[in-house]
């Protein structure tokens, strides 16, 4: 049986954004009921990879181990709940680098890929940004819209997008993996 896999963008999704950047655990704060969902989700068997730009450590103003111990926070509060991210994938490059890894390219999709041995034929992507969405879909996955974050914005925007043309909409990560759940059974 193939595994159950869903990819999710971090700040906005998962976490309070900032336009200053997460730059510490003490500026990482879940966005309310987002770890309960991944969680429930996990409980209902999905495996769950994180696939994040994190260009403020191109700028200098965050370590690759201060990103780590982010992420340890967000674990531990994670397995507080009962939850758990099965990886971490980050692009730390600047947008201008015009690096493969940097959503809206693949990269970060290809590399769990590769890490998994999965393929996207089945596999939901649930992101705040055009860049999300695109970056998904370009992958294969399902892609998914949260209002929190860049979300709202990202739909007032674009309002006649192509690359939003059928992308289901949900207010924030715990409606999504309600709506999952109650159509996934």
């Amino acid at each position: 049986m193939e595994k159950k896999w869903i990819i999710l963008d971090r700040d906005g999704v998962i976490n309070i954004d900032s336009d200053d950047y997460i730059k510490s655990p003490k500026e990482w704060e879940p966005i309310p009921g987002s770890l309960e969902a991944i969680a429930k989700l996990n409980w209902a068997g999905y495996h769950i990879a994180i696939a994040s730009n994190q260009s403020a450590i191109a700028k200098g103003l965050l370590t690759d181990k201060r990103l780590e111990a982010i992420h340890k926070k967000m674990e531990k509060a994670l397995f507080g709940v009962g939850g758990h991210i099965d990886g971490f994938f980050y692009c730390s490059h600047n947008p201008e680098d015009n690096c493969l890894c940097r959503k809206p390219k693949t990269g970060l999709f290809d590399a769990i890929a590769d890490e998994f041995k999965i393929s996207f034929k089945n596999v939901l992507a649930i992101g705040d940004s055009l860049r999300d969405i695109q970056a998904a879909k370009a992958a294969g996955c399902t892609a998914i819209l949260v209002r929190t974050g860049k979300g709202e914005k990202t739909l007032k925007d674009n309002p006649n997008h192509p690359d939003l043309v059928n992308v289901t909409v949900y207010d924030d990560l715990a409606a999504a993996a309600t709506a999952i759940l109650t159509t996934k059974k």
